[in-house]
């Protein structure tokens, strides 16, 4: 179930980033594609999928 919560955790953080580039870019004049919405979310969660695991390797190292 951890892998489980692991990939929904994921695809929910990728869902919201997404929502909130279609809705927050315009705003402050950056007009982007769905396609382009769509790749920065990835790059996003691929860094915040890396952040996630090294902190967790840096507080295992404490332990």
């Amino acid at each position: 179930m951890s892998l489980v919560e692991s990939l929904a955790n994921v695809l929910v953080g990728y869902s919201i980033a997404v929502g909130t580039q279609v809705v927050i870019l315009p705003l402050f004049g950056l007009h982007t594609s769905l396609p382009d919405d769509l790749a920065i979310g990835a790059v996003f969660t691929v860094v915040s999928i890396a952040r996630s695991f090294v902190l967790r390797r840096m507080f295992e190292r404490l332990r």
